[in-house]
């Protein structure tokens, strides 16, 4: 009962805020709600020296011998994920057992929700740019520390919510372990919609160990209001694939509050005022020994 509670907090708390902000896509706003660029009018936060996301140069990104590899607890585990129709975006629930630590993170943190930021079709839709290159859509892990029960508890806390960015790019091959994700979304056309992804797998979502080899790390933002600066942001080196067609079809599924198609949902670039991009070449592990094992096995060339 209490988790649902939150839920229901949570979507209405994102319906009050829509009265007063929303995405360059959504023409059909009146005057009270603001487009990003208008967004600190509302919230200050959304002003700061610190903001989310960024164009990150990867000439310029910092190597950092203390940024570790990262280890995924539960990353791998059957779940059954909630996803519901927040008005700006889809969010997928996770439970808590789904955990993150290592990484140069300076605590374990435990996943709270997943969502995408995508265009139209297969046009720009990532919110992070790498050298000035906006990929068709990202994905953003969210999780928070270990000793929080929900977002609102970390906001004073400046290393309080740690997230993973994915950026995806087109594939000439289907992505088939993302198909569930997008008939998942259209299930969920209209705001307020919530329905069940069974025998779900985050790691459905990251296709192979590969990816994890080697991430940007710096210190920002929420890419949405309240725009609170208190995010470790770590966006990961390698895309991930999708094709056209999948693009096409996942930017068709869901509508605006207003009725209209929900497309450009991203943020665009801020400023990176003095901040320091750093990079890592680590290797991801999942905290299952017989994973483990097969991932060290592929990293010194032996099967």
């Amino acid at each position: 009962m209490r988790s649902t509670l939150l839920l229901l907090y949570l979507l209405l708390g994102s319906y009050l805020c829509l009265a007063q902000w929303c995405y360059q896509s959504q023409n059909s706003c009146d005057d009270r709600c603001r487009e990003p660029t208008e967004w600190y009018m509302e919230f200050p936060a959304c002003g700061g020296q610190s903001q989310s996301p960024i164009n990150i140069v990867s000439r310029r990104a910092q190597p950092n011998l203390s940024l570790t590899p990262f280890i995924f607890e539960g990353y791998t585990d059957v779940l059954n994920v909630t996803v519901s129709n927040v008005g700006y975006g889809a969010l997928f629930t996770l439970p808590s057992s789904v955990r993150i630590r290592g990484g140069g993170l300076p605590d374990t943190y435990k996943a709270v929700q997943f969502h995408m930021h995508w265009g139209l079709n297969a046009g720009p839709g990532s919110e992070h740019t790498v050298d000035g290159e906006q990929f068709p859509m990202e994905l953003h892990i969210v999780h928070i520390k270990e000793k929080y029960n929900n977002l609102n508890e970390t906001m004073n806390d400046s290393t309080g919510i740690a997230v993973l960015g994915f950026l995806y790019e087109i594939s000439p091959e289907e992505n088939q372990q993302f198909n569930k994700v997008i008939k998942s979304l259209g299930n969920i056309k209209h705001f307020g919609n919530t329905s069940e992804v069974p025998s779900f797998r985050l790691t459905e979502l990251l296709t192979s160990v590969e990816n994890l080899s080697s991430y940007y790390r710096y210190s920002g933002s929420l890419t949405t209001p309240t725009c609170v600066e208190n995010i470790i942001w770590t966006i990961f080196q390698k895309p991930l694939p999708i094709s056209n067609q999948q693009m096409a079809l996942l930017t068709q599924q869901m509508l605006f509050p207003t009725g209209t198609p929900m497309t450009d949902i991203f943020r665009p670039v801020q400023s990176l005022n003095g901040r320091i991009v750093y990079t890592s070449t680590g290797t991801g592990v999942f905290s299952r020994p017989l994973t483990l094992s097969l991932c060290l096995l592929c990293v010194f060339g032996l099967i």
